[in-house]
């Protein structure tokens, strides 16, 4: 099983530039501590998720470190020319000295879909046609220069559990990304369907909302408020609204109340939550169900000094476990 981390680059206190620095930092820190992956989101127009760009993220981060895989959470294909990201690809494994993942989503919030001129109806088709052709083109465009270090550069699809999707990946043999939200079952299902298909068991990138305390009462109270705002903002960016300021004394009063944001109840569902002991318990379940399985952590806190302990706890009482 690989370990890792999901950077979503959330600007929590209002200030972007110290946000993506602090990103930048937990990435090199996971690295020190041993994980094995980091993975950068891709997300437009919005003032919490500060992240249009993970190339710029991954490839900073890449002269930073020298061990750590480095991945896209995912590149929103449908919005790139696809030739052109297959450069951008190639000279980040250059960067990198052969360390890039790559992740693909078909995105379709409101504003990414205004902006850049596209509709619901054409995204799936132009993922897929784009991806085919980023393929392609890292593998056997002879003009494409500088080639990619890597004989074969990792591609991950990130669907929820879509029929469409999971038979595009295992037709190609990439693997499949789930979100936060992912059921172990949703995750089994989309493994048969892979496996019937291309005949083996796809690599796993499953992306799990992190918290551990003493208890998980208390994780799960740590927890809700950062996942409730992400949602939140997830929802105002979805219908175009203004982004929601972030207030922790309104958190801490809604604490008792349950909010249908987004998919948030799924999201503090499946999420790892609770003691080192429980979070042992909940991953070797998860390891023993899921063949190949990459566990992305989503550390569920405002503050990245308690992100870091978290990271330290798992590195140091979690990891050596499982």
């Amino acid at each position: 099983m690989k370990t890792g981390i999901f950077l979503l680059t959330e600007n929590f206190h209002a200030n972007s530039h110290v946000t993506i620095l602090n990103d930048i930092d937990l990435a090199c820190y996971a690295e020190e501590l041993g994980f094995d992956e980091v993975w950068f989101a891709e997300h437009h127009f919005n003032s919490f998720s500060v992240i249009p760009n993970p190339s710029l993220m991954m490839a900073y981060t890449a002269a930073k470190t020298s061990k750590i895989r480095i991945g896209s959470a995912a590149f929103l294909a449908p919005f790139y020319h696809p030739t052109r990201l297959a450069e951008e690809i190639a000279t980040l494994d250059n960067l990198s000295n052969g360390r890039i993942n790559a992740g693909f989503a078909k995105g379709g919030f409101t504003l990414d879909m205004e902006y850049f001129s596209k509709t619901p109806q054409e995204l799936r088709s132009e993922l897929f046609e784009n991806v085919h052709i980023i393929n392609r083109a890292l593998s056997h465009n002879k003009a494409l220069h500088p080639k990619p270090l890597q004989n074969t550069i990792p591609i991950y699809m990130a669907t929820f559990s879509t029929q469409e999707t999971i038979e595009f990946a295992a037709n190609n043999g990439f693997g499949l990304m789930f979100s936060q939200g992912a059921t172990i079952e949703e995750c089994e299902n989309a493994c048969r369907v892979y496996k019937n298909i291309a005949g083996f068991d796809p690599e796993i990138v499953l992306m799990r909302v992190f918290y551990v305390a003493q208890s998980y009462e208390k994780a799960y109270n740590a927890a809700v408020i950062a996942t409730d705002h992400f949602v939140k903002s997830m929802r105002s960016l979805n219908s175009g609204g203004t982004q929601p300021e972030f207030n922790q004394e309104n958190y801490t009063l809604l604490l008792n109340q349950r909010y249908e944001f987004f998919d948030a109840k799924k999201f503090m569902n499946a999420a790892l939550l609770g003691t080192v002991e429980e979070s042992i318990d909940k991953i070797l379940e998860m390891e023993k169900r899921i063949k190949n399985l990459h566990l992305i952590l989503k550390p569920a806190s405002t503050d990245p000094r308690v992100t870091r302990k978290m990271l330290k706890i798992f590195s140091e009482d979690i990891r050596p476990k499982i």
